[in-house]
């Protein structure tokens, strides 16, 4: 029998596949239809940090408004979701039995950080921070943005005890440094990457549209990159998203070093169901290779466990083009 269990965030899980933060994340019948299909643990549809704020406000100035205005505030703010996100948390962790981790989409540490221990009253196992800044300010210094990241860890460290994890883009200069800095701040995990609005423009309108929000197996090399060079230096756990769609990509990312991995987008395209096709195309792979637990091929190929660690930085591009005939 072939043993899948791996750990995440201090949260044990029964196998490697966690269904990332999205639409089909967004109701406890979704959920538990991914449950039973075979996903791990769930990361809840990000609240944004807008929608705290927004509440926050209200009760602000609830104190100097009439009982009729003071209504009308909470039921607009109730809109936004604040009061349905908490009951979906306390709702999905007593219809399931795999780990519920709630999300937040911030850019700074301001007063929504106080929302993180209703999220942790409410019953969450776990909290992913959902952080982009866009490095677009030409005044800004990249010090000043890594900055915001820390601050943010750090305010909701003073909020919070479940384990906290962080989902980040790739838009640093300095990457290794910022995931290295962010896992000595009590950061159970660093989800490498996020896959944010891209845009497009539409020739015909003269418009600025959305490009495809779903992602390909081809952007799976930028993660698993980043996995394979910082598993071994970094102090936390490294989860691999964006373009992971079957089982093949799930087994090489964690022998990259990711403890688990986050999907999404081939849950849209093929349903729940297609979590179960993609732990049998690992379970085939692991008796093919004659393994018996996922822990055992976890980081096998990381930089620091091959023989030629430059791999994960340049020598392909160099390899490929000097073996190629002119």
């Amino acid at each position: 029998m072939l043993d899948f269990t791996t750990e995440y965030m201090g949260l044990k899980l029964k196998n490697p596949i966690i269904v990332g933060s999205c639409g089909l994340t967004n109701s406890v019948e979704s959920i538990k239809k991914l449950e039973s299909n075979g996903a791990a643990a769930v990361v809840l549809k990000s609240l944004f940090e807008e929608q705290i704020l927004m509440e926050v406000d209200s009760l602000k100035g609830e104190q100097s408004l009439h009982a009729e205005e003071a209504d009308y505030i909470r039921g607009y703010t109730r809109q936004h979701n604040l009061d349905e996100y908490l009951k979906l948390v306390s709702s999905a962790k007593k219809a399931v039995s795999i780990p519920v981790i709630a999300s937040i989409n911030c850019v700074s540490a301001s007063e929504w950080t106080a929302f993180a221990g209703r999220l942790q009253d409410a019953g969450a196992d776990g909290l992913e921070l959902n952080m982009f800044i866009m490095p677009g300010n030409i005044k800004q210094k990249s010090e000043e943005i890594e900055q915001i990241y820390f601050d943010i860890i750090d305010e909701v460290n003073k909020k919070v005890s479940i384990p906290i994890a962080t989902k980040i883009g790739f838009y640093f200069t300095g990457m290794a440094n910022v995931v290295y800095n962010l896992s000595i701040r009590n950061v159970k995990a660093v989800v490498m990457f996020n896959r944010f609005h891209r845009p497009d423009i539409d020739l015909e309108k003269m418009a600025i549209v959305s490009a495809d929000i779903f992602s390909t197996p081809e952007e799976n090399v930028l993660p698993l990159r980043w996995v394979g060079m910082l598993a071994d230096d970094v102090k936390c756990n490294l989860v691999s998203t964006t373009g992971i769609h079957d089982g093949q990509a799930v087994i090489k990312n964690l022998m990259a070093g990711a403890k688990a991995v986050q999907i999404a987008t081939i849950l849209y395209k093929k349903g729940p169901e297609h979590i179960r096709e993609m732990l049998g195309q690992m379970e085939a792979w692991m008796k093919e290779k004659n393994y018996k637990k996922i822990t055992d091929i976890i980081g096998k190929l990381s930089q620091a466990h091959i023989k030629d660690p430059v791999l994960y930085e340049r020598s392909q591009f160099m390899k490929y083009f000097s073996s190629a005939k002119h």
